[in-house]
C-alpha cells in the first residue's frame, strides 16, 4: 500500500537521484555548452517522473532484499 510517507520519500529521492544522474550524464555527453541548463532540464523532466514511479514500485522489493542480505550477513558472524 502506498502511504504519504512513501510518496514524500519518492518525491525527494526521485528528485535527488534524477537530478544528479541526469546532470552528470548530460555533462559527460555534451560538455559545458551554452544551452547546457535547458538541455539538462529537458532530460531531467523525463527522468524525474520515471524515478518517482520506479521508487514507488521497487522500494518494497528493495527493502525485502536488503533484509534478507542483512540476515545472511548477521548469520555469517
Amino acid at each position: 500500500m502506498i502511504n504519504l510517507n512513501s510518496i514524500i520519500f519518492s518525491l525527494v529521492m526521485g528528485f535527488l537521484m534524477s537530478a544528479s544522474i541526469t546532470l552528470a550524464t548530460t555533462f559527460i555527453r555534451i560538455g559545458p555548452v551554452e544551452n547546457f541548463f535547458w538541455i539538462w532540464l529537458e532530460v531531467w523532466s523525463v527522468a524525474y517522473p520515471v524515478a518517482i514511479i520506479c521508487i514507488l514500485i521497487y522500494r518494497p522489493f528493495a527493502t525485502k532484499v536488503t533484509a534478507v542480505i542483512l540476515e545472511k550477513l548477521r548469520g555469517a558472524k
